[in-house]
């Protein structure tokens, strides 16, 4: 035993009367150390001590406020039978009230006809100068109208007009017949597309929302059955509207047109809500900050509707509004800036997700035959969800799922998997998923055969200790 290991030993056996009084030495010094610190660094003690606490309290008041609550519902107080706000580029419906029943929309059954149409011409079937030959069917419609006779000749565009604006029966069927041989094939159209959409609700028995009682007698429906809706299908269809023809506004904007060269009336447009009757005496009381649209409709059994849209700070937002006071027309208006409000004043869009982001707390990936034997990844572009404002991420969960292994050689940028984002907020009806690539954050090349050759070998003698350990 050496002289070292020998004094170690010596140590490990001191009497317990040693260690005792070497305790009781280091404590008195400890303490005598204590009481000679100069009075002015206890002072920077106690400074220190109040300035830490003076930054707490700073940073507690620098803290964000707390987010304020969503109202419910009820206190809208809502004087509809049902009602909806859908913000489209998420598809998160923001607010709900009976949103899922199958009501009468009268003319808002317009605007799948305005979609079919603005599609036809968008696809290069027709044109808007396009001239169109009314047909006996048509002229024969009642209700709003522009007063079409059998053989009158207009633009497709002009009658789109009629049909947007002025909620012409007689413009919509004539437009109807021209996409189609006749109106009743022309439904057909409408229920295939309603089906597309998702419209879960809709059955379409016109082309203009007229009770089957009020339509000529020989183009009546042989089951039926009348047209409904529901107020989230008829914020889908506007969705697409606003989605697929972004220049739908062009037309709804329009606050009055002449429809025939010399005639003393022109057709109003019966939006008391659009953005530029802030100037106009009758309506200004109606007009609403960045509303651009969408459809009116009316009849007795349906009451007052009205499918809105309104951009303001980038953000645009559906509602629609179902069966307020058959009695009023100002009803529907008055309860859509209700919901529009209650969307603009509590919400807003985020991103929440950067494109190029790493998931926190993840494993790169192993790379098999690479230089480098494992890969990170990143999201492959940005998400962005409609929020309460002030919201932060918190309320943000992810689940990703990714390759368990690559091949060399990786690009960067290959996808390796995805993440599905899901939020869900307070005051939110519903939560929010969407799901994001995840893709290579770097290049990793092939390794050449040498270094293929020793990570084996280094892998072999790793597996064969660890097998060895494993024994004991």
């Amino acid at each position: 035993m050496t002289a070292s290991n020998r004094k170690v030993e010596k140590k490990r056996i001191l009497p317990p009367k040693f260690l005792k009084r070497t305790a009781a030495s280091v404590l008195l010094i400890h303490m005598l150390c204590l009481s000679a610190v100069p009075a002015n660094l206890a002072g920077a003690a106690a400074a220190d001590t109040a300035k830490s606490q003076t930054t707490d309290t700073k940073k507690a008041a620098e803290k964000p406020a707390a987010q304020k609550a969503i109202p419910t519902v009820e206190s809208l107080k809502l004087a509809a039978k049902s009602a909806v706000l859908l913000e489209p580029t998420t598809g998160e419906i923001i607010m709900s009230l009976n949103a899922d029943v199958a009501l009468p929309p009268a003319s808002m059954t317009k605007m799948m006809t305005e979609y079919i149409v603005a599609e036809q011409v968008k696809q290069g079937k027709m044109s808007w100068e396009d001239v169109v030959t009314v047909s006996k069917n048509a002229a024969a419609q009642v209700g709003s109208r522009v007063f079409l006779a059998e053989g009158d000749q207009h633009t497709v565009k002009d009658l789109y007009i009629a049909m947007a604006i002025g909620s012409a029966n007689d413009a919509t069927v004539a437009l109807a017949e021209t996409v189609a041989p006749t109106e009743t094939e022309f439904v057909k159209m409408m229920n295939s597309e309603a089906k597309r959409m998702g419209m879960a609700t809709a059955h379409f028995a016109n082309s203009t929302g007229l009770n089957i009682a009020d339509m000529p007698a020989d183009s009546r429906p042989a089951d039926g059955k009348e047209t409904v809706m529901s107020a989230i299908d008829a914020a889908l269809l506007a969705k697409y509207i606003v989605t697929d023809h972004p220049d739908f506004n062009e037309f709804t904007t329009i606050p009055s047109y002449q429809f025939r060269p010399g005639d003393s009336g022109r057709i109003e447009n019966l939006d008391w809500m659009l953005e530029a009757n802030a100037d106009v005496p009758n309506f200004k009381a109606y007009a609403y900050k960045g509303l651009d649209g969408l459809k009116t409709g009316h009849t007795e059994a349906a009451g007052n509707n009205f499918t809105g849209t309104a951009v303001r700070d980038g953000m645009r937002l559906i509602s629609v509004v179902m069966g307020t006071d058959a009695n009023d027309q100002g009803s529907r208006f008055v309860e859509t800036r209700k919901v529009l409000d209650y969307g603009f004043n509590h919400f807003e869009i985020k991103e929440l997700v950067k494109a190029n982001q790493a998931l926190e707390a993840e494993e790169p990936i192993a790379v098999n035959k690479g230089k480098e034997e494992t890969v990170a990844y990143e999201t492959a572009g940005a998400l962005s969800f409609v929020v309460p404002k002030g919201a932060d991420a918190s309320a943000l969960k992810v689940q990703p799922s990714v390759e368990a292994s690559l091949e060399a050689p990786v690009a960067k940028g290959d996808k390796v998997g995805t993440a599905t984002y899901t939020y869900k907020a307070e005051g939110m009806a519903e939560a929010q998923t969407k799901t994001v690539d995840l893709v290579a954050s770097a290049d990793v090349e092939k390794a050449g055969w040498f270094k293929q050759l020793l990570r084996a070998i280094g892998g072999f003698f790793s597996d064969l200790f660890e097998g060895i350990k494993n024994l004991f």
